[in-house]
């Protein structure tokens, strides 16, 4: 993923939660009736359009903050599998260098490969 993607997505879905608040409040006042009505002491007063765009940019922040501590661990997880990848290349090919060099000191008088090798 790019990183530019990554920083829009918490601001597109900040502002696609706070359309649904605005449309939501939009439509509740739309069919407001003018009969006037009592409120209820007990219940609690519906939240305003500033408050529902915070609660849901909080809510996109924590997304947010979620996904970057899952995307850190993902990529060190990662980062670890890659080193020892290279790491076990490495040594694979300094192993094939080392059996090539025996095989060539096999054939070449005075070494201590070609003294084993005749001693075999």
């Amino acid at each position: 993923m790019k990183t530019s993607f990554i920083r829009t997505v918490p601001a597109v879905l900040a502002l696609a939660l706070a359309s649904f608040g605005l449309s939501a409040v939009a439509q509740t006042s739309a069919t407001t009736t003018t009969t006037t009505t009592v409120p209820a002491t007990s219940a609690a007063p519906a939240p305003t359009v500033t408050e529902k765009v915070k609660d849901g940019s909080k809510n996109a922040y924590d997304a947010t903050k979620r996904t970057a501590k899952k995307a850190g661990t993902a990529t060190k997880r990662v980062a670890k599998k890659t080193g020892n990848a290279v790491a076990n290349v490495g040594h694979k090919t300094a192993d094939g260098m080392r059996s090539a060099g025996h095989k060539i000191g096999e054939k070449i008088p005075g070494t201590a490969e070609n003294a084993a090798a005749k001693a075999q």
